[in-house]
């Protein structure tokens, strides 16, 4: 290692104890502010080009808000529809009805396996909040239940979108490796499934119901009105049936799966594996949700359509916050891959004598934590083993890839954008989102790569 390497490293760390120094200390920054000051900062003390600071700063930002903030956008507006309509409640309350409180988390955590497989992180958790606050605030106003609701149901589903989408193709991350590994998509996506089980019960239900009685989180009561308050300004004065309400909430998964199986069953470029990507695509996906349910749940039940614009407007304004946030840490996150950190960490892992699986896992998680990407992380590591791979005919290629995106889902933290997504909609502190989505990350990658060593004593699928 040379000594820029060390100091770049020194400079990853350094720049997220300031970070979250400058939100916890009495200083109280805001997180955009420290988010945008730490990642300017970084940028200048790492010899950047004044001029390629402010560009990385807002091609990360912007980046990012392009990625997911149109997304979340939609999601909000979907959530608000289904809330004002009714929908949510009667799930929520079909749900109460059917599962004891000792086994609503495992509810939750099989909604969330299913909305997984075809959504990415960010979507599933947007489109699941609805539920989420629904179900927790009802349980939270029972006497016998203490500690945060919110926690309780909300745990599971975030394990459970995590795990599917760091082990599970057709996810970028897991695609991402198999694809500079040259391996297949059908033993990987098994193996996948089979790591993710247990990932998702110790992660998810079984940590939820140690955290819940030493937590007391509670999203802000603006953002609990928009998803849980029924009926609304858009309601007809009749709740929608279960089966509508239901095909509603899961449209934009069942699209997204739809381009899964033409992904993996299909020829490319063939005719319908393009309109099923296009259709599929999240943007367009959580688009033609939002449009279904304005039509099925107001317009064709002679809702009042005036009031209907009026509450997908107020349905911004919650969430406003929470997209600057994310983009804040898009940001940070450029700058980091900006100045080479994920460098410094491949010079570092050269030094590592591990055998190829745990190595795989250990380049993807020091680059996901280093520089606030898991995509960084997955195509370092699989670039880094991918002459390996093809040197060695009995390296288990679907396993390694499963041990990449395993990795890269290893404390998800104050660079990454979803831990921002999480903090802010669920109203943590610092402490309390470290607590819920990077233990929790850490749980299911920690757990997958058992998985991936225990599955490679037995034989090879395939």
């Amino acid at each position: 290692m040379s000594e820029l390497d060390i100091r770049l490293l020194l400079t990853a760390l350094v720049s997220v104890l300031l970070l979250v120094a400058l939100i916890v200390s009495r200083i109280r920054m805001h997180p955009l502010l420290a988010l945008l000051v730490v990642a300017v900062g970084v940028g200048l003390f790492a010899g950047m080009d004044i001029d390629r600071v402010a560009r990385a700063v807002t091609n990360g930002a912007g980046k990012t808000l392009g990625a997911v903030g149109i997304i979340i956008a939609l999601g909000a507006m979907l959530g608000k529809v289904l809330a004002d309509t009714g929908v949510t409640e009667s799930i929520a309350n079909a749900i109460l009805r059917r599962a004891s409180d000792r086994a609503l988390p495992w509810a939750m955590a099989l909604a969330a396996f299913i909305v997984g497989i075809p959504m990415f992180f960010e979507v599933g958790l947007v489109v699941l909040l609805p539920l989420i606050f629904s179900v927790a605030r009802k349980l939270e106003t029972r006497e016998r239940f203490r500690g945060s609701a919110y926690i309780y149901v909300g745990v599971p589903v975030i394990a459970a979108l995590a795990a599917m989408h760091g082990m599970v193709p057709p996810h970028p991350g897991p695609l991402t490796a198999i694809a500079t590994l040259k391996t297949v998509i059908g033993p990987t996506m098994l193996y996948g499934f089979v790591a993710a089980v247990p990932a998702i019960v110790l992660g998810g239900p079984l940590y939820a119901q140690f955290l819940t009685p030493r937590m007391t989180v509670r999203p802000d009561e603006a953002l609990l009105e928009q998803f849980t308050h029924a009926p609304g300004p858009a309601s007809t004065g009749s709740q929608p049936g279960a089966a509508l309400g239901i095909f509603t909430v899961l449209l934009p998964a069942l699209l997204m799966l739809v381009h899964t199986l033409a992904e993996t069953l299909l020829p490319k470029g063939a005719p319908v594996a393009r309109v099923a990507a296009f259709l599929g695509n999240p943007l367009i996906a959580m688009l033609i949700g939002v449009l279904f349910a304005c039509t099925a749940l107001v317009y064709a039940r002679g809702g009042d359509t005036k009031r209907l614009r009026e509450s997908l407007g107020a349905s911004l304004k919650p969430i406003a916050g929470i997209l600057l946030i994310i983009a804040g840490g898009g940001a940070f996150q450029q700058v980091l891959t900006d100045v080479k950190v994920g460098d410094a960490i491949v010079h570092l892992t050269q030094h590592f004598a591990l055998p190829p699986l745990a190595l795989g896992w250990t380049i993807a998680m020091l680059l996901s934590v280093s520089t606030g990407s898991a995509t960084v992380g997955i195509v370092g590591a699989a670039g880094l083993l991918a002459p390996l791979a093809g040197a060695d005919p009995t390296l288990n290629l679907p396993l390694l890839a499963l041990s990449i995106g395993c990795g890269s889902l290893f404390f998800n933290y104050a660079n990454h954008a979803g831990f921002w997504l999480v903090k802010e909609s669920f109203g943590m502190t610092m402490g309390e989102a470290t607590k819920t989505i990077s233990v929790v990350q850490s749980i299911v990658a920690l757990v997958g790569l058992a998985m991936v060593l225990l599955m490679n004593l037995l034989p090879a699928l395939g």
